[in-house]
Formats: C-alpha cells, structure tokens, sequence
C-alpha cells in the first residue's frame, strides 16, 4: 500500500489536534489528522464543557488568554458557535479560609485582566439566590462561559477537512518508525503515513505513543464522572466550581444541570464507567450547593478518559530525544478551554514561527531536571 505522504500528521483527533491541523491548513501546510476512533469521541467529547480562565496557573493564563479570543471567534473558524456563551464562572467558597484563597488568587492574576469579582453575603444572595445558604462567597469571572463539547472538536476537524487535511478517523497506529529522515505510521489496517512532522496529540494515550520514540513521561490516566438531571426551572445562568475542587455545574439553556465531581474505573477496551463513590459524592455535594438538585431526577451519566501530570501541567513541547516530534497532551482534566490556543501554539512551532510561554512549565525533560 503506498504511503500518503504528508508535512504534519497528528496523532489524536480531539480539540488539541484538531485545531492544529486547522491552523496548519490556514497555513497552507499539508496534514493528516489521525485518529483510532471518531474525531473528537474521546475526552474532547465528553467532559464537562466548562470555558473558563479562572483558577488556572499564572502560565496557563497565558494560554487561556489567547484560546479566549479563539473561542469568540468560532463561528468565522469553524461554521459554528458549538452553544458558546460567555455566561461566567462562579468559583464558591464554602468557609472564610476558601474565600480568602479566592482573593488572594485575584490579586495573584491581576495583570490578566480577567474581572475577577469577589462577591459575599447579602450580595451573593440577592444575585444567585439558588445558592445553599451555606456558601460564604465567590468569586465571578464574567466573562468565562461553557459550550457543548460534544460539537467543538469534530466542527475543527470538519473545518480542518474543509481546509484541506486529510482527516483519517478509524484509524488506529499500531507500530510508528523513522525512514530516511521522515516518520512512517502504521495503522492496524495497513494504511501507511510519511510525514516530516509528528505531533502526539492523543490524550491519554499520549504517554504511549511517546514511548514509541522513547520518551517515558509520568502521565496518569484517570476517569472523570459526570452526569446530566432533567431539564428544570433556571437555577443558576453561571458555571459554577468549588474553591478545592470536587464539584462542579452548569445549567444548559434546555434546563438540564451537567455536573460533576470524582472519578470512575476503567473497562476493557479503552473504555470506562462512572465511579459509585463519586455518584454517590454528587448525590450529597449537588444539593449541597444548589438545594433544588435534592429533588432533581438525573437522566444520564458517563465517564471520560483523561490524562493527568502530578503538576497539573500538559507536555507541549518538541521531543528532547527525537527532532520534528511534538508532544501536547496530559492536560489534567482542564484542557477543554486552552486547546484552540495550543493547538495554533503547536502549529507554529512545527513550522519553526513561533513559541511557548514560560515553555519550561511543559517541557517533556522537566521530570529529568528535577531528578
């Protein structure tokens, strides 16, 4: 079978790689876009669907500042506004010592200019007055939202398809080499790859794939729990998380409460199922902080893949072992809202234009140099 050759091929077809090979065709560079699945089935598809800045590390922000303006931005890019909205994201102390790390945090990020708004007491009540008596305060970042995770990814590797990649869905690499100065993918079907170019864009088997190419990174594999009530009276027109993690939510403009909080186990298959203990974490925590969710009838729930570096940090950087190999995946349960923004960061930097913030927080050698 002879080899489709091309400049960049990506491994993984969720919002990372996605985007990637958009912003590579936009750049005029050839691309195949690859994926053992469908593109955007995976934790692209399936997680909570929250757009938010907030709570997200000083290097980070710079990332989630950039990804901003791409998502104001997706109906011109991608044909779609996959049910953005810049709602706002409610970040709630239950005690003091929780608010006072909330404003800590705004002072910390100032210079981002995110309008972090501290709000508390009588204030709090007046404006969210489905919120539990019991939450002190919060803080609001107006202008962090949420969208339907299920469109965005398969919408950019559509507008990526249109652009002119080539999108190869269902197409799993089985064994990946290096032949006179190219990589050469194989799928288990026989289909074959030549590209100048790899980028290692598949999530929780990211690790995997750069073990191919002797890279031996730290990922953790994890299974989020999320599950979805009836569609009910508006409770709450922000997403909400919880200062400490746990829990969080976010009401759709159908009615429906997504929330989440906890994680599931793993199934043969690379699949996996919701976790009983965080169902059952959900079931206290939910009414907890909006109390009609006491009454509320949960219609689904499900669990995701996901990888996870113990600094909370994706890899995004090239290969200290291999020249023209890329990494960019463990995003650690929060890559949902930065992944455009990485995605056009990893695009440059295969094409030698551009580079990566504080790019020493996600290098793949940052493990050896701390031993």
């Amino acid at each position: 079978m002879t080899p489709l050759h091309t400049e960049v091929a990506i491994i993984g077809a969720g919002l990372v790689g996605a985007s990637a090979a958009l912003a590579l065709r936009r750049a005029g560079v050839a691309t195949a876009l690859i994926d053992s699945g469908a593109s955007g089935a995976r934790a692209s598809g399936v997680n909570f669907g929250g757009v938010r800045r907030q709570g997200r590390s000083i290097e980070q922000l710079y990332l989630a500042q950039r990804a901003h303006g791409i998502w104001a931005r997706l109906p011109e890019l991608i044909g779609t506004s996959a049910e953005y909205v810049r709602s706002g994201h409610l970040k709630l102390a239950r005690t003091a010592a929780d608010l006072d790390k909330l404003c800590a945090y705004r002072d910390k990020v100032r210079d981002f200019d995110l309008g972090l708004e501290i709000i508390e007491g009588a204030e709090l009540r007046r404006r969210y007055p489905a919120l539990s008596p019991d939450i002190v305060g919060g803080s609001l970042c107006p202008e962090d939202g949420q969208a339907n995770p299920r469109l965005v990814a398969p919408a950019f590797a559509l507008a990526a398809a249109r652009a002119g990649a080539s999108v190869l869905e269902h197409c799993a690499i089985a064994h990946a080499d290096t032949q006179g100065g190219d990589f050469l993918l194989t799928a288990a079907d026989g289909r074959r790859i030549r590209a100048a170019t790899v980028i290692n864009a598949a999530g929780a088997w990211g690790a995997a794939v750069a073990g191919w190419f002797g890279d031996h990174l730290p990922l953790q594999v994890k299974y989020p729990t999320m599950l979805v009530t009836e569609p009910l009276t508006p409770q709450i027109g922000v997403s909400l998380g919880v200062e400490g993690g746990g829990f969080y939510a976010r009401q759709v403009a159908r009615g429906n409460i997504v929330m989440g909080g906890g994680y599931g186990t793993a199934l043969p298959g690379d699949r996996s199922r919701p976790g009983r203990a965080a169902l059952a974490g959900l079931g206290l925590a939910a009414p907890a902080v909006l109390p009609a969710l006491a009454c509320a009838s949960v219609i689904r729930c499900w669990s995701g893949i996901e990888g996870y570096f113990a600094d909370k940090n994706p890899v995004i950087g090239f290969s200290p072992r291999v020249p023209r190999l890329l990494h960019a995946f463990g995003f650690s349960g929060g890559g949902f809202q930065i992944a455009p923004a990485v995605g056009e960061v990893i695009a440059e930097m295969a094409t030698g234009r551009g580079g990566l913030m504080m790019a020493e927080r996600y290098s793949a050698s940052r493990w050896e140099a701390a031993g």
